[in-house]
């Protein structure tokens, strides 16, 4: 089960990755301004203006976001298994990630299923932190011929104004449960970002 809600329950600094930018990554290959991933057969553009986020803000995300999700669901959430993708922002808001984890599928549906239960997960993990939040239907949305689960979430400030939204995006793809989150508060941001995640290839 990925971990979808690391960045709007921890607004950390943002750092630049001025290092190598696949010192940044688990899995893949940055190359000037382009990501590969071969596990899951993905090749995407990273947009000109957005810096690849650093390993250790990644990982002080998943830490804090592996604590909410402990506390909401009450059981301990093993992610050893998750890998972290193609992960770039222009600040604390404007944010894409991407991540990959191991799913060994028992029956048919089983995927389908888990999907369904981390968005509600993710939304009551919202609501225990009083943060008032909307979701949408889950729709089926196509890229590069490729069938891939979404769902958005808006994040309300106390006096009911848009802190946040986040869409998120799944599919099941070489026995990996793969999947991005973009999240944006303004509509400008949110075009550059998904121009080209809209905008990927996918080995088939």
């Amino acid at each position: 089960m990925r971990i979808y809600i690391l960045t709007i329950l921890t607004f950390t600094l943002f750092i630049s990755c001025k290092t190598d930018p696949n010192k940044q990554i688990d899995e893949g290959k940055i190359t000037e301004n382009k990501y590969h991933s071969k596990e899951i057969g993905w090749t995407m553009e990273i947009p000109k203006g957005w810096n690849v986020t650093h390993k250790s803000v990644l990982d002080e995300r998943t830490e804090k976001g592996l604590d909410a999700i402990n506390e909401t669901a009450g059981i301990e959430y093993d992610a050893s298994g998750l890998k972290q993708l193609l992960n770039f922002q222009k600040n604390k808001f404007n944010i894409f990630q991407s991540t990959s984890e191991p799913f060994e599928l028992e029956y048919e549906g089983e995927w389908e299923e888990n999907n369904a239960g981390l968005k509600e997960l993710i939304y009551n993990t919202y609501l225990q932190r009083g943060m008032k939040t909307d979701s949408t239907e889950t729709k089926t949305i196509e890229i590069d011929g490729l069938k891939f689960q979404s769902y958005e979430f808006t994040i309300y400030s106390p006096k009911g104004d848009v802190i946040l939204n986040q869409i998120m995006y799944s599919r099941f793809i070489n026995g990996l449960d793969f999947g991005v989150s973009i999240n944006y508060n303004n509509e400008s941001d949110k075009k550059e970002m998904l121009d080209v995640w809209l905008s990927s290839k996918f080995k088939k």
